[in-house]
């Protein structure tokens, strides 16, 4: 019999979302089968159209297919069909740091971490733009604001998770969205959650971001404003509260003020207008706090589901 306080064998597995990466994925896999030897890595193609797949094939990664478009689906079904104790994530564009896994590994697992995000530290001119920094700069401030967020860079690519993160994780979003719910939903079940310090270089030759600035943080913000409606439904519908109440105040004024100067209401339509918004108002107020109650209790599910999961403080760093 094993003794309870013995630690078992720590299974790590490396999940690379991947869309045509041809002229860095090998490079991604032999650093990281280098720097986790005992890791199984697994890329998963999304539709490339160049030789992504066999080259990674080739570097000794498990290599399967995701026909649905995006990132966000592309890491759902690495989180449903891979198991492990724990995961590395990174992109496929060779410029995350390999030798940076171990150390995040051995953090989240003497911590009892589920979550540790690779902060990028960029020393190449060309390896961060300056419309990307400003982007997740401000991003990463408003989910601060709305959803108390305490990351610096919450749009990393190079995470390390535990199962009990992986293995309760619900999420819908498609695209880039992706790093915005795996933040989130550490937030809200107060999972133990770190960031840590690493490099972050420049693609290489060959290699072309499949980021766009302006439309990647669109969807970005429209999934910030989808998480806060299904994450904070009272701010977000007191939010609208408030608009609708102070319209409906503004609009009143000069029929208010000409009724307690000649006892008349002149401006009918007007007044039918300023009631309406003030009807719209609270019904918005009434949907936040019913709302707010179902999430209560679906939050308290997940959050039971995601306790009955082993940590990772059991486990033996590599």
């Amino acid at each position: 019999m094993v003794p309870a306080c013995e630690k078992t064998m720590t299974r790590i597995a490396v999940l690379v979302p991947c869309y045509n990466e041809e002229a860095a994925i090998a490079a991604v896999v032999r650093d990281f089968r280098r720097v986790l030897p005992g890791a199984v890595i697994y890329v998963y193609d999304n539709n490339s159209s160049d030789g992504t797949a066999a080259a990674a094939r080739e570097a000794g990664a498990v290599v399967r297919q995701e026909v649905r478009q995006g990132k966000g689906n592309v890491v759902r079904r690495m989180f449903a069909d891979v198991d492990a104790d724990m995961y590395v994530l990174v992109d496929g564009d060779d410029t995350y740091e390999a030798e940076a896994a171990p150390r995040l590994i051995r953090h989240a697992i003497e911590t009892g971490t589920d979550l540790v995000t690779a902060r990028r530290i960029h020393t190449e001119a060309g390896a961060y733009r300056p419309g990307h920094v400003l982007g997740n700069q401000m991003l990463t401030g408003l989910t601060t604001l709305l959803l108390n967020v305490q990351l610096t860079d919450m749009l990393s690519g190079y995470r390390v998770f535990s199962r009990r993160f992986v293995k309760s994780f619900p999420f819908t979003a498609q695209g880039f969205g992706i790093e915005t719910e795996l933040t989130v939903h550490a937030v809200r079940l107060m999972m133990p959650m770190a960031e840590l310090g690493t490099r972050y270089k420049e693609r290489p030759a060959g290699s072309v971001s499949k980021l766009n600035t302006w439309v990647d943080g669109f969807r970005i913000l429209r999934t910030i404003v989808h998480l806060m409606r299904e994450e904070r439904p009272l701010m977000f519908f007191m939010t609208g509260f408030i608009i609708l109440a102070l319209a409906s105040l503004l609009t009143s004024a000069p029929v208010v003020s000409e009724y307690l100067e000649t006892g008349l209401v002149p401006r009918l339509p007007t007044a039918v207008l300023a009631t309406a918004l003030m009807l719209l108002a609270f019904l918005s107020l009434m949907a936040g706090l019913i709302l707010d109650t179902v999430t209560r209790g679906r939050w308290e599910q997940k959050r039971m589901a995601y306790l009955s999961i082993p940590g990772p403080q059991d486990l033996t760093p590599p």
